[in-house]
């Protein structure tokens, strides 16, 4: 795994924080998003004007999606899956802008797959109790207990490494072209490159994002429901 050097650093209390090349990208996507969700629902009217009607179209979009795919007795994740599908979007297309995906960070996937963890533990403990999502762990056998708690363990990891494997082959993949087409002119990385832009970071960076959408999704209802 490649070795992350922080643009800087500074201590807290004797801790360490490291500013890193990736951090700092998502605090650009994060102003840029917040803005542009600000300008989209600044002003809100019963008769929707243009940039309205793009705020309501993707809200109605993310709406079927989580109706469709969890049930009405979902809606309170609508918020929730917009903003990660989003999120994740913007940051795996950012090849397109010559910026390295801040999904190439390990870092990155793995916080993204832990915050996706937590909330599946933390609502499906407020939907059955404690007791109740303790006792789910022992079904449909008490001998289970192990594989079920692997099971659940595993789900942070296989959705963090599946997004940055991806990620990462295409930013290497991309890289490596870039450097044999530039020893043999800089005008030949014009053109060529422009194909395979388009599957890394658009279709692979659409599939991906949808993949771990997907999977947080299913495994909210799926737990929440054992």
């Amino acid at each position: 795994m490649e070795q992350i050097e922080p643009i800087f650093s500074f201590n807290i209390m004797n801790f360490k924080f490291d500013i890193t090349y990736s951090l700092v990208v998502q605090w650009a996507i994060i102003i840029i998003l917040g803005l542009i969700a600000y300008f989209l629902t600044r002003n809100l009217k019963d008769i929707p004007a243009r940039k309205q009607n793009i705020a309501e179209i993707f809200v109605e979009f993310v709406e079927g999606v989580v109706v469709e795919n969890m049930g009405e007795s979902y809606r309170e994740f609508i918020p929730f899956v917009g903003t990660l599908g989003l999120y994740l979007l913007v940051m795996n297309i950012t090849g397109l802008v010559g910026i390295e995906p801040p999904t190439k960070d390990y870092n990155v996937t793995l916080g993204m797959a832990l915050i996706s963890f937590i909330v599946i533990q933390g609502y499906t403990i407020k939907k059955i109790g404690i007791a109740h999502y303790f006792i789910g762990f022992g079904k449909p056998i008490m001998a289970m207990i192990p594989m079920n708690l692997l099971e659940r363990v595993m789900l942070p990891v296989s959705l963090s490494l599946r997004l940055f494997g991806n990620m990462t082959a295409a930013a290497v993949i991309m890289g490596l072209l870039y450097k044999a087409l530039g020893s043999l002119s800089w005008f030949a990385q014009l053109g060529l490159p422009v194909f395979l832009h388009f599957y890394f970071d658009i279709f692979d960076g659409v599939i991906q994002m949808v993949i771990f959408t997907m999977l947080t999704m299913i495994n909210i209802k799926i737990i929440s429901e054992h």
